[in-house]
């Protein structure tokens, strides 16, 4: 089917390196403009964390050393507890396991690591999709030893090829939450393999076959699922393998005898060969396998909204019908030209069909017109080779998918590349299958003909290369979504999100004010929009934003907590509370809010309530700074030395490199005449923060008091170089200054 000079080992070594040379291309070619020591330790990386990658590793908990490891099979994939109704209801404690380790070898989240182990999986993957594709092409032959042949090296070589190259899995090798993906396929070939391991004879030599590599077989089907639920559909790849190969079933005779009786088929052949034993083992691991994951699931599917799959919440079944096709389509047009891809197709990227008229209609029927054409060449053809690779062809590109479909349970997402992964490879099957007729029917042009095959491959691993460079930081994959989905008000607002993080507000407001126009209900680009207004002091316009995001979705805590933050500044004092107390409502350990109702109660002199709320910010949150310091400054202010003290201290034995605590309780000691003690904490904030001009400021005054004047008049001036403007310390220092000179000038009349 290809060049016969081509060996299977330049081949594999062609399957091993094509997304390698996708990730590292980019950086090669900048290496040479690094121009200090950090730019050059971050050239080191192939690419950072990006999208998803934020809730599943950088904030997922679960990775960290001080965690428990047994959180990980009780917490879902994004480190929320599966109890919790705000759980996404991934279990895939496998893959987080892998996330954990790569955090442990590397020492922290260094995203180099993980990216190498991906680009490793696709690779083994790519590689072990070679013996996959030669026992769906050849069959289970053996030879006089019971060694396993491969009757079609050339041909399942090059599927294999296809699939290493194909640019849909971009996203699963260079996202990192792609893991799952790869992992899960990885053990749904090896869940393959090893049933097929358990007809030690062949296909049609014997009916013996093994108990025990089945039941490993489902071992591996469970590993695959705790890696990423998909992997139950190999149980469905295994039984079409055990039909059509060990059984050597002819599907057409079969639906003719079962749909016409028009010819006997030998049933009881069929099932002599143990077939109904396999069955029910493949029966009842699969049911088991459903049943626990149910139970873990809490028995119950997540909830998902309008905008995570509008066509699910489409108003008739004819509707629903219809997108649900549509996106059939669009999912096989990502396999037959992958040159449109997205991050994200959520969120008006596909508008609905909502009318028969719509031109779009026309895609449902190619792409049923294509399937049927395809099943009716794998059904009536008398050729068994090519019955059984359109068959093993269709069924290695319909049963992965399935969970996707919508067809058993709503899905929370319109499209997704990642979930084509291994329905790829039925893709791949039927592209070689199809391949090799061409160079049978146009034997006189095979030199055009692998011209044309070699263009491809170039063409696929040319598209890895550029969707690679585009996955390597956030910036780049979400403009790159701009041209591809520029109706996807989930692309403008992260493009916003990313600008803003960047310091670059303005243009942030830009996209987040286009997301908003997009879908006028999409309360976080609204929060987020509020936020930066806010910030630029557009308070009134923040606050109608944020009043309409609560409006839309009352239990949206975050925009609560921001609303009240914005009345406050507009001096809406009773309304700014209620936001406040509405947005502990909807979440408990909120301990933000509570902090800024702590300000908003000190704004009010209500100093008790002020203490109490940041008392409950700290429980909640140990580590939380501002609230321990500003209970330390409201105690100083409010004369309760003594307590401030207290709280003080107790804050820095839980942040005790925290220098604006410490310089607070500075403060306090040395109103207390405790100088001592006061110089020290003075000394060690500027041992972590040098340059702050009121920390000098305020040992200068120390000083001063202590009667240590040249001490004193030393960080005056360290002060005033570092902030000229620094009030009140200019005039203690000219105070200095004439206290200084009256005791020259006493020493002199003395003398």
């Amino acid at each position: 089917m290809h060049r016969g000079d081509c060996s299977v080992r330049a081949q594999q070594n062609c399957v091993v390196l094509c997304h390698l040379i996708a990730f590292v291309f980019e950086k090669t070619r900048k290496s040479m403009a690094v121009r200090d020591v950090q730019t050059l330790q971050a050239q080191c990386y192939d690419g950072e964390f990006v999208f998803d990658d934020s809730e599943a590793i950088i904030n997922n908990k679960d990775l960290k050393p001080e965690t428990p490891l047994n959180n990980i099979w009780s917490n879902d994939f994004w480190g929320s507890n599966l109890s919790s109704n705000t759980s996404h209801k991934s279990y895939r404690p496998l893959t987080v396991l892998t996330f954990r380790l790569n955090y442990l070898l590397a020492g922290g989240l260094y995203p180099v690591g993980f990216h190498v182990i991906n680009i490793a999986l696709h690779s083994a993957i790519s590689l072990l999709m070679i013996d996959v594709f030669a026992i769906l092409i050849g069959g289970l032959v053996y030879d006089g030893k019971g060694k396993r042949l491969n009757q079609a090296p050339k041909a399942s070589s090059l599927a294999a090829l296809f699939f290493a190259v194909h640019p849909v899995h971009t996203e699963s090798v260079a996202g990192v939450v792609g893991r799952a993906d790869l992992l899960c396929a990885l053990f749904f070939q090896l869940s393959f393999l090893t049933y097929c391991r358990a007809f030690p004879g062949g296909d049609t030599k014997n009916d013996r076959f093994s108990t025990l590599w089945i039941v490993i077989s489902l071992i591996l089907c469970g590993v695959a699922m705790l890696c990423k639920e998909q992997g139950i559909t190999v149980l469905g790849v295994n039984a079409a393998f055990d039909i059509l190969i060990i059984c050597n079933v002819n599907v057409y005779e079969l639906s003719q005898w079962v749909l016409f009786r028009q010819k006997m088929v030998d049933v009881n052949e069929f099932f002599k060969r143990g077939f109904l034993t396999r069955m029910a083992l493949l029966t009842l691991g699969g049911s088991l396998l459903v049943y626990a994951r149910w139970r873990i699931m809490g028995t119950g599917p997540p909830a998902f909204t309008e905008v995570d799959n509008p066509a699910s919440f489409a108003e008739s079944v004819f509707l629903r019908t219809v997108n649900y096709n549509y996106y059939y389509s669009l999912n096989a047009w990502l396999l037959l030209c992958p040159w449109w891809l997205c991050f994200d197709w959520s969120m008006g990227c596909v508008p609905l069909i909502k009318s028969v008229y719509d031109w779009r209609i026309i895609s449902l029927l190619v792409l049923w017109s294509g399937l049927l054409g395809l099943t009716s060449q794998a059904l009536l053809s008398q050729d068994s080779h090519k019955r059984r690779t359109l068959t093993f062809g269709l069924v290695l590109l319909v049963i992965p998918f399935l969970p996707a479909s919508n067809l058993f349970f709503r899905v929370g997402f319109v499209i997704a590349e990642r979930v084509l992964y291994m329905s790829t490879a039925g893709y791949c099957l039927i592209l070689t299958y199809s391949v090799g007729c061409s160079c049978c029917l146009w034997r006189n042009h095979k030199k055009l003909l692998h011209g044309a095959l070699l263009g491809l491959l170039c063409v696929n691993m040319a598209r890895c290369v550029l969707r690679s460079q585009q996955w390597r930081s956030e910036q780049s994959l979400f403009t790159s979504a701009l041209s591809v989905c520029p109706l996807n008000a989930k692309v403008h607002y992260n493009v916003g999100k990313n600008l803003a993080d960047k310091g670059n507000q303005s243009a942030a407001i830009k996209y987040y004010r286009e997301a908003v126009r997009l879908n006028p209900k999409y309360v976080h680009a609204m929060n987020n929009l509020g936020n930066i207004l806010k910030e630029r002091n557009e308070l009134l316009e923040a606050e109608e934003l944020l009043s309409k995001a609560v409006h839309i979705q009352p239990d949206f805590a975050a925009a609560w907590m921001n609303l009240g933050i914005v009345q406050n500044s507009l001096q809406k004092f009773g309304d700014a509370e209620r936001s406040y107390w509405n947005a502990i409502k909807f979440r408990r350990k909120y301990p933000d809010c509570y902090y800024n109702l702590g300000r908003l109660y000190a704004d009010l002199n209500r100093h008790l309530d002020a203490l109490n709320a940041w008392r409950n910010a700290t429980m909640l949150k140990p580590d939380h700074s501002l609230a321990w310091n500003n209970m330390v400054i409201l105690l100083d202010n409010t004369g309760n030395l003594g307590q401030a003290e207290v709280i003080g201290k107790e804050a820095l034995k839980l942040l005790p490199n925290d220098h604006t605590i410490m310089f607070s309780l500075a403060n306090v000691l040395g109103k207390l005449q405790k100088y001592k003690e006061s110089e020290g904490f003075f000394l060690t904030a500027l041992k972590i923060n040098p340059n702050a001009a009121s920390c000098h400021g305020n040992l200068a005054v120390l000083y001063h008091r202590w009667g240590k004047l040249d001490m004193a008049k030393k960080h005056y001036e360290l002060s005033l170089k570092l902030d000229p403007n620094a009030p009140g310390t200019k005039e203690n220092y000219n105070m200095l200054r004439r206290k200084l000179e009256q005791q020259q000038q006493q020493r002199k009349t003395t003398t």
